[in-house]
């Protein structure tokens, strides 16, 4: 009996955990540029003294989805979205240097150039920044133009290069900040192949309908684990009865 009630146990909390993760999916909807997390449910044998006597599951995210989300027209000169693969290099709050897809570009009252969250994006020589400017151009490659306040209408200067990388995916992992980040540690090295596309913004690529459809499922799971560990509990408490009445 305690056999099939610890495993009925660790399988309901193993399920909790894939809902937590569909459950963040969900949440970051709207997220601009967001990947979703895949989830899954492993075997894994008890090993001790002796031989494996159980198998209990285990939840574990195996990836992410580097699907491409929704790209909508903005009109906003700071708005950008990479176009097929890659990514717009950011520093994270840890001052490492991270991977993103998230191009709602702002300038702080520095100057700086962030992204939507706050993190500063990287260029030629490290994070940008832009003085006061008349005018902001964002050209394909990740040049950054500007026309200087007094200055003509067609007196553009180029003042910095966002830093586009398109890395192997086998060779990136999503971070637990949400960011993207290489699998040995290194930096990514330029692209000059990546493009980007002024006033347009990138989705999250998670899908609401399947997301529903998930948790209605883990929910379903959860339930039937609940009810194995009642039915174990019953079991054994019958058990016990048949044993005082033998007795």
């Amino acid at each position: 009996m305690d056999r099939s009630l610890y495993i009925a146990m660790n399988a309901a909390q193993q399920t909790m955990l894939a809902q937590a993760t569909n459950a963040n999916n969900l949440a970051n909807i709207n997220t601009t540029g967001f990947r979703a997390d895949f989830e899954q449910f492993r075997s894994m044998p008890v090993f001790g003294e002796g031989l494996p006597s159980r198998v209990y599951s285990m939840t574990e995210r195996p990836g992410t989805d580097y699907q491409q989300g929704t790209v909508q027209s903005t009109g906003r000169e700071l708005d950008i979205s990479v176009q097929g693969e890659g990514f717009i290099a950011v520093q994270g709050k840890d001052g490492r240097e991270g991977y993103t897809r998230a191009g709602d570009l702002q300038l702080t009252q520095t100057g700086q150039l962030v992204t939507g969250t706050g993190l500063a994006v990287l260029g030629d020589g490290g994070p940008i920044a832009i003085p006061p400017a008349e005018k902001i151009e964002i050209g394909s490659d990740g040049t950054i133009s500007i026309r200087p306040i007094g200055a003509e209408s067609n007196a553009l200067a180029v003042l910095d290069r966002i830093k586009l990388v398109k890395p192997e995916l086998q060779d990136v992992f999503k971070d637990v900040d949400g960011l993207m980040r290489m699998q040995d540690g290194s930096d990514a090295p330029l692209d000059a192949i990546v493009q980007v596309s002024s006033g347009t913004l990138e989705g999250s690529n998670v899908s609401a309908v399947s997301a529903l459809v998930k948790m209605i499922e883990l929910q379903r799971q959860y339930e039937m684990q609940v009810q194995m560990m009642k039915t174990t509990q019953e079991n054994s408490a019958e058990s016990a009865r048949l044993m005082r009445i033998g007795g």
